[in-house]
């Protein structure tokens, strides 16, 4: 149901090498790219991550409560995921591990949390089964 995700910026070509890293991790790359505004994805592919510069000229400000879920193919990417935000200039906000108990068929959330250099919260999540 989602196309894309946008995400705003203060600094388009600061923030940018961020989610190219982010984006390679997962096999994709920039599908549009101007002065801007770019976006991460596969036109024919799942919904994208755009980062712009606001319409209005205003500062860019991060949505308290607002998170960008990107999901990970498993655990080892969830971990590799949280690894490249961290080494592009993001911060912390919750290792990568479990979250909550497993349901009756043995499914555990699990998921890691960054910010990426605006302040912007992602998270990188799979399904795992531990049973």
């Amino acid at each position: 149901m989602i196309g894309y995700v946008t995400l705003g910026t203060n600094d388009l070509q600061k923030n940018a090498p961020f989610y190219d890293a982010i984006a390679a991790e997962m096999g994709y790359g920039r599908m549009m790219d101007f002065d801007t505004f770019i976006a991460w994805g596969a036109w024919d592919g799942p919904a994208g991550v755009a980062l712009t510069k606001p319409f209005d000229e205003k500062q860019a400000t991060v949505g308290n409560g607002t998170m960008v879920a990107l999901q990970a193919q498993d655990k080892e990417q969830v971990h590799r995921l949280h690894e490249i935000a961290l080494s592009n200039g993001g911060s912390d906000e919750g290792a990568p591990g479990p979250r909550g108990e497993a349901d009756e068929n043995g499914n555990v959330f699990y998921a890691s949390y960054f910010r990426d250099p605006d302040g912007n919260k992602l998270n990188a999540f799979c399904m795992v089964n531990e049973g």
